[in-house]
């Protein structure tokens, strides 16, 4: 393509990353999305994105699906592509959006992967292996925080320790989309947490602001707290791969079971459009459909006799 629709594309991560405020990694996504675009356009000789239509990009969408690209994956890269045109739009290089009524390949939708509450007690109640008092405080912390109050990894490790509340018993938190939301914390999350910010100053820097430190006494990477997640898991015994959302799912999928309120549990989750939390109620199915195949009398499988 022309250095010139090259440069709308350095454009557009700008406008991603200033106007709307996005993630770098959501940002990092968009462009590679765009990237396998343009790196296509090149090979059709197209030259502009005005000479884009909506063939072309529904011939782009067949090409992707036959790499091998997932209904999923394919309905995030047009989502980037619909973003991408609409901002051409409104600059006014583009009369239309070509990418708007293009649909993507359904794919199975999977269920998230979740801890019941006994694995859940299981995982919290066992101090971390850790020889350090500190340390098995933080990660208590962590991993009652993200089941009291259902927070994504980006976001519980961008807290400061001035956004949560212990009096009122609320943590402030930045979305996606730097969207702010106020969310409760439990009373066991209030506890483990407070245990925590008394040994807080011996780890962190004076100058830092984050509510969870490194041992260097910087803010805590989201790698970190994934293993860190991974070795509490080992600890208690729970097999599998434990990772910081399945916290997340657990939260919201025991308060929809225990509430059936799926609009509360969408506010606190975050969720701009209903219909992403309510996967959470096919979870909550999958539960009652277990105890009845187990517990109905014309269900249960016959025994051998």
């Amino acid at each position: 393509m022309n250095p010139q629709a090259l440069a709308w594309v350095e454009r557009f991560d700008r406008h991603l990353s200033a106007e709307r405020r996005l993630s770098p990694r959501t940002c990092s996504s968009y462009h590679q999305d765009l990237e396998a675009l343009v790196q296509w356009c090149v090979q059709q000789g197209i030259a502009d994105w005005p000479a884009l239509d909506t063939h072309h990009v529904r011939a782009f969408v067949a090409h992707c699906h036959r790499r091998g690209l997932s209904g999923a994956s394919l309905q995030r890269r047009l989502s980037a592509l619909r973003g991408f045109f609409d901002y051409l739009l409104r600059e006014g290089l583009l009369p239309a959006n070509p990418a708007r009524d293009v649909p993507a390949p359904r794919s199975p939708k999977r269920l998230p992967r979740t801890l019941d509450v006994d694995r859940m007690n299981q995982l919290l109640d066992q101090p971390p292996a850790s020889d350090d008092p500190a340390l098995q405080a933080r990660d208590l912390a962590m991993a009652e925080l993200f089941y009291s109050s259902g927070l994504r990894l980006a976001e519980l490790v961008s807290l400061d320790h001035q956004d949560i509340d212990m009096a009122e018993g609320r943590v402030g938190v930045t979305g996606k989309g730097a969207k702010h939301r106020i969310v409760p914390v439990g009373r066991k999350a209030r506890e483990r947490v407070q245990a925590w910010l008394k040994l807080r100053p011996g780890m962190a820097r004076a100058e830092e602001k984050a509510l969870f430190v490194s041992r260097q006494g910087r803010r805590l990477s989201p790698r970190s707290v994934q293993l860190r997640l991974e070795l509490m898991a080992r600890s208690a015994g729970i097999p599998g791969q434990v990772h910081p959302h399945m916290l997340r799912h657990a939260f919201a999928s025991h308060l929809l079971e225990s509430s059936g309120d799926l609009r509360a549990v969408q506010e606190l989750l975050g969720h701009a459009d209903i219909s992403t939390t309510q996967v959470y109620t096919h979870l909550d199915f999958q539960r009652l459909a277990q105890v009845y195949d187990a517990a109905h009398p014309r269900a249960r499988k016959k025994r051998n006799s």
